[in-house]
């Protein structure tokens, strides 16, 4: 039902939004242009305006761009930095109203029905829009209509005209390829002689329909008001900060960690709605100086209860100069990971929630990339049979599987005197003169062909498991290729 208020939709085009966004931050004189691998050749992806006077154009390769440009200057492209750049316009876009929408990879749609007002006029509105984007170094391009379909194809097609009359007057003289359709179906309009909308608009709407489907149609009747086409606006992300203004300034630990546990409180409950952790949690305190102290706590795993993360401020707190007192707490979650609800059983989780609480107490005076932990490794070869990961970014590995004992010692060789292919009677090893009481082996060790290392060069390795008189278990290799006796590693 038409309530009185006549619908209003701006579409925003940025045609050179990828090069005008590298240029913003590194301006080039003369041509310029970003490129983008297709089909195994560097093609041109955005050009500045300077390079399309030179005859350069999108899609051309860059071979021959720099034949016919010898002074080009290119990038290789970044998409993902260019879309981050146009939710940031559109976020920028929000001042003139709330609905804004993105539109394709280089373009925002605005629904400013009942705004306009609000800057003086529609006119106003669209030239502040133009003066703020000239001002950044953006170029673009505006269309005003009343249907999302006619403001992009004024935008695209019309040269920044506006729609002040009926949609089909505006649009009629403009192409078919205004209204956002394929390029087959483009090209097989115009084989047709059907070439602008106000052709398409008077043809027989059957035929049409049989020949080149529904969305033909959909697209004419969008544009010209006749079917309704919604602008859907981006939700904002959740924002993970809480912040508290004290009446009067405190400086004890135990107030700021009270303070912090109505905090963590509110926080946890974001993070339950959003089935979410905090890894990365910033406690800022602001003194009455308006100076302001951060205490960072990173934490061994995803984390929203509170009465858990609590506790692990208190180091970090107690080592705070609170100086004439503190008037202003904020908690923010810096870093946010996925935690969803899983299902609760009678199994007992608190000894792996005790171990990642330790983790983190640790982490929080040596780092947490200096806790680590061994995992088991797929291979046969004693130096590459574990690795060695942070245990706050790593599970615990399974069942580590030796077809033999291993030494609790690991080193690289230690080259020892002996001869023959079973271990030295007597040998002397770190200014140690030692006695082989029993020996056990050989355990024979073949190297890993096809991986690189300098230490297996010698070719296959005997281990033996040596007992010694002094009391000392060694483990021993011989080398029967390059004779030689080493140790690597010592039992418990």
């Amino acid at each position: 039902m038409f309530d009185g208020i006549q619908r209003r939709v701006v579409s925003m085009w940025f045609p050179r939004l990828a090069s005008d966004r590298v240029l913003r931050t590194c301006p080039v004189e003369g041509p310029f242009a970003l490129t983008l691998k297709q089909a195994n050749a560097e093609r041109l992806h955005c050009l500045n305006m300077e390079a399309e006077r030179q005859g350069l154009y999108r899609g051309m390769t860059l071979a021959d761009a720099r034949a016919f440009c010898p002074g080009l200057f290119s990038r290789p492209a970044d998409p993902v930095a260019d879309t981050g750049f146009l939710h940031v316009l559109r976020r920028w876009a929000t001042r003139y109203c709330p609905w804004v929408g993105i539109e394709g990879d280089d373009g925002l749609v605005l629904d400013i029905t009942g705004s306009a007002h609000l800057f003086g006029s529609e006119a106003m509105m669209l030239a502040d829009m133009r003066q703020r984007l000239s001002r950044a170094g953006l170029t673009a391009r505006i269309g005003l209509g009343d249907t999302r379909g006619a403001a992009w194809a004024l935008a695209h097609h019309g040269e920044g005209r506006t729609e002040t009359g009926a949609p089909l007057e505006a649009l009629s003289d403009l192409p078919v390829a205004a209204l956002r359709l394929e390029e087959a179906t483009i090209t097989g309009l115009q084989r047709l002689g059907l070439r602008r909308i106000g052709d398409l608009e008077s043809a027989a709407r059957a035929p049409l329909a049989r020949r080149f489907g529904p969305d033909l149609l959909l697209r004419l009747d969008q544009a010209l008001g006749r079917q309704p086409e919604q602008v859907t606006p981006l939700s904002e992300p959740p924002h993970y900060g809480i912040r508290l203004s004290l009446p009067e300034p405190i400086g004890l630990s135990d107030d700021v960690m009270a303070a912090t546990s109505r905090l963590l409180d509110q926080l946890c409950a974001k993070l339950k709605a959003q089935e979410a952790g905090a890894r990365v949690l910033c406690l800022t305190l602001r003194r009455v100086d308006q100076e302001a102290q951060a205490v960072e706590l990173r934490l061994a795993s995803p984390l929203r209860d509170a009465a858990r993360i609590l506790p692990l401020f208190a180091r970090g707190v107690g080592e705070v100069d609170a100086g004439y007192g503190i008037d202003q707490i904020r908690l923010e979650a810096v870093q946010v990971e996925p935690l969803p609800v899983h299902q609760v059983s009678h199994v007992s989780t608190g000894r792996a929630d005790q171990l990642d609480d330790l983790i983190t107490r640790i982490g929080t005076r040596i780092g947490l990339e200096n806790v680590q932990r061994f995992l088991p490794a797929d291979s046969h070869i004693p130096e590459r049979s574990f690795l060695i990961a942070a245990a706050a970014w790593s599970e615990p590995g399974g069942s580590w599987v030796a077809p033999r004992p291993r030494p609790v010692r690991l080193f690289p060789p230690e080259s020892i005197t002996g001869t023959g292919a079973r271990p030295p009677r007597q040998f002397r090893w770190r200014r140690m003169s030692l006695t082989t009481a029993r020996a056990t082996g050989p355990e024979r060790i073949a190297p890993e062909w096809w991986l690189p290392d300098d230490n297996w060069r010698s070719g296959i390795r005997d281990y033996w498991h040596a007992e010694t008189r002094q009391g000392r278990r060694l483990w021993l290799f011989y080398t029967p290729q390059n004779p030689g006796w080493f140790v690597q590693g010592e039992f418990a």
